[in-house]
Formats: C-alpha cells, sequence, structure tokens
C-alpha cells in the first residue's frame, strides 16, 4: 500500500508542480489552488509512505516520478522542447526509480 500511495503521491507532485508555473507568480485563482490542494496530496502521501518505506528511498522515488512527469507534461504542452538526450535522460531516470523499488 506505501508504494501505491508513494507513487500516487509523485503524481501529484508534477501536479502541484506544473499548476505552480501556471499560477503566474500564484495570481491566478485556479492553477494557485490546483496547486495547494495538489501539494496537499503530495506531501501527505509522501509522509504517510515514509512510515513504512526509507525516507531517502522514498524521496528519490517521490522527486523521480514527479520530475519525470512534469518534464513530460511540459514537452506535451509545448513548453519544453522534446530531444532524443532529453528522452534517453528521462528513460534513465524511470530506469532508476524501477530499480530503487526493486532492491527495496
Amino acid at each position: 500500500m506505501a508504494w501505491f500511495v508513494l507513487v500516487l503521491s509523485g503524481l501529484m507532485e508534477a501536479v502541484w508542480a506544473t499548476a505552480l508555473g501556471r499560477s503566474e507568480g500564484l495570481t491566478r485563482p485556479v492553477p494557485t489552488a490546483t496547486f495547494l490542494v495538489a501539494l496537499a496530496l503530495s506531501m501527505g502521501g509522501l509522509g504517510y509512505a515514509m512510515r513504512t518505506l526509507p525516507v531517502g528511498t522514498s524521496y528519490a522515488v517521490w522527486v523521480g516520478i514527479g520530475s519525470v512527469l512534469t518534464l513530460v507534461i511540459a514537452m506535451a504542452t509545448g513548453t519544453e522542447s522534446f530531444s532524443v538526450v532529453k528522452g534517453l535522460l528521462l528513460a534513465g531516470l524511470v530506469g532508476c526509480i524501477i530499480g530503487l523499488k526493486l532492491v527495496h
């Protein structure tokens, strides 16, 4: 259950990071509200997962999922360019996240 919650928390990290970027300095109400809700869910889930999983592993997986998905969202929406090198580096991050799960 902790791993499932951790993955969902990583997804919420991507949501809050994207919403924060779109909030224009927390001045737009909908992206700001989305940021606050997703931030609370993300942190709450991370805290829950850390009750069972090691802190270092939990944090690395949470940040990794959030980073990968935030960049994928940015590429999909055109705010970030795609390149083969970026794609390979993202694949490497995903491999590391999977590796952390496998060795735990």
